[in-house]
């Protein structure tokens, strides 16, 4: 027994005995912040997601296959973690080795792949966030931890809300959620910035239209 199962298996004992409540919980604060449409909220998103220093693209999604293409070949990415659900198409303009995401793979084996590619569940405007919730575009949270480069693919305007609240409402809590503001940092007491630490150090989002 892993010291996972031991630690759900006490929380699960100790609330054997609590009674159900039902009672639905209030949300008394604000769900929105202003009155955006749908195109000036995607503009608020690529503009805070460069001030977390990620690196945003835009392209439409017949263009998308060559972007990326473009970009692995900008970081001179020889392999590239796909996960299992990934449109295989939108690597067709790569010549990077494809990884298959497999839950054999040790992170010393992701270590030593270059870059990953992955969609996403849902885009924050006001916080400049990318949500991941593990579905089959998307993988298991330690692909988007352990390569140093990260593209992430955004559907706009279909995946982009402006507001936390909003957010919450269109994401499943049972499910794995990894929140990521821009690359992964942090600083030392004198406040010098280190990237890459628990994380990938480069961060490009592709914010990506339907092609007309």
């Amino acid at each position: 027994m892993s010291s996972r199962e031991r630690i759900l298996g006490r929380v699960r004992r100790a609330l054997a005995d609590a009674p159900e409540d039902d009672t639905p919980i209030e949300r008394g604060y604000l769900h929105t912040h202003g009155d955006r449409g749908a195109e000036e909220t995607v503009e608020l998103l690529a503009e805070n997601l460069s001030d977390y220093r990620a690196l945003v693209h835009r392209c439409s999604e017949e263009e998308l296959p060559s972007v990326i293409g473009r970009l692995l070949a900008e970081r001179g990415a020889k392999s590239v973690v796909v996960p299992p659900g990934l449109d295989t198409g939108w690597l067709s303009a790569t010549e990077a080795d494809r990884v298959e995401d497999t839950a054999a793979r040790t992170a010393n084996e992701l270590d030593r792949v270059d870059s990953v590619v992955t969609a996403c569940a849902v885009a924050i405007a006001e916080t400049g966030t990318i949500v991941l919730d593990g579905s089959p575009d998307q993988g298991r949270r330690r692909i988007t931890l352990v390569p140093d480069h990260h593209i992430c693919v955004v559907r706009v305007p279909v995946q982009v809300v402006s507001s936390v609240p909003q957010a919450l409402e269109r994401l499943d809590p049972a499910r794995p959620l990894t929140w990521i503001s821009g690359p992964s940092a942090t600083s030392d007491i004198e406040l010098d910035r280190v990237e890459g630490v628990h994380g990938p150090r480069i961060l490009e989002v592709i914010l990506m239209s339907p092609s007309a």
